[in-house]
């Protein structure tokens, strides 16, 4: 996986440079938060949120032709300025798109209690892979049996917070489960603050140590001086 770079925004805002290429997903937090860094080729959106999808970061973004895209939900919450930029992938879809390939994975919640929160069908979960390298990106989900039939994921982004998307101990037996060589813990702010990531690689660790879990800073906003 050294070709891919996996860069912490905030929160499940993260950029992918993979080859040459710079996938954005989700951006927000405003234009100015990627000013230093190159500018997308791609852009990922999952769902219709506030804390994936923001209309106007997008487009202080400026992104000219550039594809973007996303489930239909999430388009039809767009304007029209940037709807007309969307390629609509819905739930198992798959696309080529330059020297990638991109799955589009379904994300929903399991728990009755949460399944307002992200119903199936609505948000996407994305496979993004070329070469032969294979990068996951859950989305807000819970340990569903899509993500737990996953092959050969070089490189996972896996939530954790609650309620909106499940425990650090149902996303470890999840990870365990489909064994991406690298993981990374991510959009694990819940109501009550953020979910234990350390507890979480070591979880995932006794299970499978061969498992790198990376924990990145993905709450810079958060840091103290």
């Amino acid at each position: 996986t050294a070709q891919v770079e996996v860069i912490p925004v905030s929160h499940a805002s993260t950029i992918i440079k993979w080859n040459n290429t710079t996938i954005y997903v989700d951006p927000v937090g405003g234009a100015d938060t990627y000013a230093e860094q190159d500018s997308a080729d791609v852009v990922l959106l999952t769902d219709i949120h506030g804390d994936h999808m923001d209309s106007k970061t997008l487009q202080g973004l400026e992104l000219g032709d550039i594809t973007i895209i996303a489930p239909q939900a999430v388009k039809d919450e767009l304007p029209d300025s940037l709807a007309t930029k969307v390629t609509v992938m819905n739930n198992g879809e798959k696309r080529s798109l330059q020297n990638f390939s991109i799955e589009a994975i379904p994300m929903y919640n399991l728990r009755e209690e949460a399944k307002q929160y992200h119903p199936k069908g609505r948000g996407n979960g994305y496979v993004i892979e070329s070469e032969g390298k294979r990068l996951y990106i859950a989305g807000d989900t819970e340990d569903i049996p899509e993500m737990r039939q996953l092959k050969d994921i070089d490189i996972a982004l896996i939530p954790m917070n609650l309620p909106y998307t499940m425990t650090v101990e149902k996303a470890a037996e999840a990870v365990l489960e489909f064994a991406p060589d690298k993981v990374y813990p991510y959009h694990f702010r819940g109501t009550d603050g953020k979910a234990d990531v350390e507890k979480f690689k070591q979880l995932v660790n006794e299970g499978n140590d061969d498992i790198e879990v990376i924990i990145a800073n993905w709450y810079p906003e958060d840091a103290t001086e």
